[in-house]
């Protein structure tokens, strides 16, 4: 039976497992601004040379448990992505990013239990980001835990714009750190990037659900932030509503996009 719209992202579900709830508890309470900008620190250094499909092999090993939706390996979801944007037809470039969105889990490699980052502990890692350093929203996926951040109690971080201005618009925002940002940054870093602008902001805010669906932020939010989230509402449709129990194998599909991911990204290593 096909799956319905309706049914992705139903965090309501009676089967929906207990990890799932506990990830964002654990999230919610623990990114906080200090937190954000103490792993941007350490894990932004560029130093860990690694091909592309090398990491995307790495994720054959790893399962996100903040998606309430597929329990396979997070390869898996990247390469249903691609395909079905490669089937609408939709540039290269994009069909790309499909393929790529998630490699910043590959933080896990080097990641660890204490900062979230790790296998056994990924509330660091994935789940669905907001903005630290102002109060958090009721769009947050279990919007009760909000109250167990720590900056919600200081007045620098608990009102509506926090530390920030009004209209300065997302890029300027600090989002809580996972995967999105760090494969932002990373790609960013990389010389031999030119994936278009469309591509990289699909890449850095494909999880700020509680901006490009909850219609939260709209005080800090910019002109151009409208056009940014044309652009992940159009990538979000192949992000959430392919995901199937289809099962592809790596080398079936790597001589079809390995040429691509050449040439946007080049063919030398990139350093995470």
């Amino acid at each position: 039976m096909e799956t319905t719209k309706k049914e992705f992202r139903n965090y309501d579900k009676l089967d929906v497992d207990a990890a799932v709830r506990l990830h964002y508890k654990k999230m919610r309470e623990r990114q906080t601004f200090d937190y954000v900008r103490q792993m941007k620190k350490k894990y932004l250094t560029y130093d860990k040379p690694m091909n592309l499909w090398d990491a995307m092999e790495k994720l054959d090993a790893l399962i996100d448990v903040s998606d309430p939706d597929l329990d396979l390996p997070n390869v898996q979801h990247l390469v249903q992505s691609a395909e079905a944007i490669r089937k609408d037809n939709r540039p290269d470039w994009m069909q790309l990013v499909g393929l790529i969105h998630d490699l910043g889990k590959v933080m896990y490699l080097w990641g660890c239990d204490e900062d979230g980052t790790s296998q056994a502990e990924q509330w660091g890692l994935v789940g669905d980001v907001f903005v630290v350093g102002c109060a958090l929203p009721d769009t947050c996926v279990y919007p009760e835990f909000n109250a167990l951040n720590k900056d919600m109690q200081d007045p620098r971080y608990n009102t509506p714009l926090g530390i920030y201005k009004p209209g300065c618009g997302i890029d300027n925002l600090t989002l809580a750190w996972g995967h999105d940002e760090y494969l932002y940054q990373v790609l960013s870093n990389h010389k031999g990037n030119s994936i278009p602008q469309a591509g990289m902001v699909m890449i850095r805010y494909h999880s700020f659900y509680p901006w490009h669906s909850g219609g939260s932020y709209t005080e800090l939010l910019d002109e151009n932030d409208r056009k940014y989230k044309e652009w992940v509402k159009d990538f979000n449709q192949y992000d959430l509503y392919t995901k199937s129990n289809t099962i592809y194998d790596l080398e079936d599909i790597k001589d079809y996009y390995l040429p691509i991911a050449e040439k946007y990204l080049g063919k030398g290593p990139v350093y995470w």
